[in-house]
């Protein structure tokens, strides 16, 4: 059965393509209050996951607080204050970037770094937190940091476990994101359900500790211009984090929680997708509106941008 479609592109008054998605919304109480498409396949949660990932990576000896715990959640645009979080974190444990698995990446925009002379860097990679926080738990844990990649290994089992968790599903699949990290697979309807725990998750929990990072730092989470970054500071209380080919999770403090995904990968059908939704429960106005708003290339007037389309009832 086709996804519905959930987002158009209009230009000059035409339908110049059309994005097909699922969605699901959780009222307060866990019920699916808003949905469209099928959100019980099972999808690859890709970065949205990060959040979660990082509830397991809260650990006693690993001194992950404040930034160095919301740039473990986060994807950062590897700017020298999230570079200095990540050195932070790896410095802690003993290590060094030449730990990292991560691929050889540029920063966030790359012109500026690329006319100083600068070159491509494991550490500049939008996951390198992410890596350094599971590093410095095989340090803590005593495992080794060797293959810690792997899906088998000590500190994947154990992200693996808080994911199955929190969701309330079992892993249906695993893949390998573009980082390296092992991501498995659930249904949208167990990533809003997971994202509702965090939001609401008792004070002094890990899962606690992650929104509340999050929450104070929104920059280390994406980045200044980012779109999660820009919606957290826009809407008090607000948890946002984005995965690539279109995946989006979005919580609200009351636990109100939304899992997107768009099937064709499209980012800019997010934003006009959550910006519905958020009109819907009732979170609106000209702010929210100009961070979700997706203008397109080359934009001759203000008709030409993407819209949501599907019916939120």
């Amino acid at each position: 059965m086709d996804s519905p479609v959930i987002a158009e592109a209009v230009r000059s008054g035409f339908v110049e393509s059309r994005h097909r998605g699922a969605f699901v919304v959780l009222d307060t109480d866990g019920s699916p209050t808003l949905r469209a498409g099928d959100v019980q396949r099972p999808v690859f949660p890709r970065s949205s996951a990060k959040p979660l990932q990082a509830v397991a990576l809260v650990h006693p000896v690993v001194a992950l607080a404040g930034q160095t715990l919301a740039i473990t959640a986060g994807s950062h645009e590897g700017q020298p204050y999230h570079v200095a979080a990540v050195r932070e974190i790896l410095r802690a444990a003993g290590l060094d970037e030449t730990c990292l698995g991560t691929p050889a990446a540029l920063p966030w925009p790359p012109e500026p770094y690329l006319r100083q002379g600068g070159r491509a860097r494991s550490i500049l990679m939008n996951c390198s937190g992410q890596h350094a926080a599971m590093l410095a738990v095989c340090v803590a844990e005593g495992w080794t940091t060797k293959g810690y990649l792997r899906p088998g290994h000590p500190v994947q089992l154990r992200v693996r476990a808080a994911l199955e968790e929190l969701t309330g599903e079992r892993t249906a699949h695993v893949g390998v994101d573009g980082c390296g990290v092992p991501v498995p697979a659930f249904s949208l309807l167990g990533l809003a359900r997971a994202f509702q725990r965090l939001a609401t998750a008792p004070a002094g929990t890990p899962a606690a500790e992650v929104a509340a990072a999050m929450i104070a730092h929104p920059r280390f989470v994406a980045g200044t211009e980012g779109f999660d970054t820009r919606l957290m500071q826009t809407v008090p209380g607000l948890l946002a984090k984005s995965g690539a080919e279109g995946m989006q999770c979005v919580a609200l403090p009351d636990g109100r929680a939304l899992a997107l995904s768009v099937e064709d990968g499209a980012r800019r059908a997010v934003g006009p997708v959550v910006a519905a939704v958020l009109r819907r429960l009732g979170i609106a106005g000209p702010e929210v509106e100009a961070v979700c708003r997706s203008r397109l290339p080359g934009a001759k007037t203000d008709a030409d941008e993407v819209r949501a389309t599907v019916a939120l009832s």
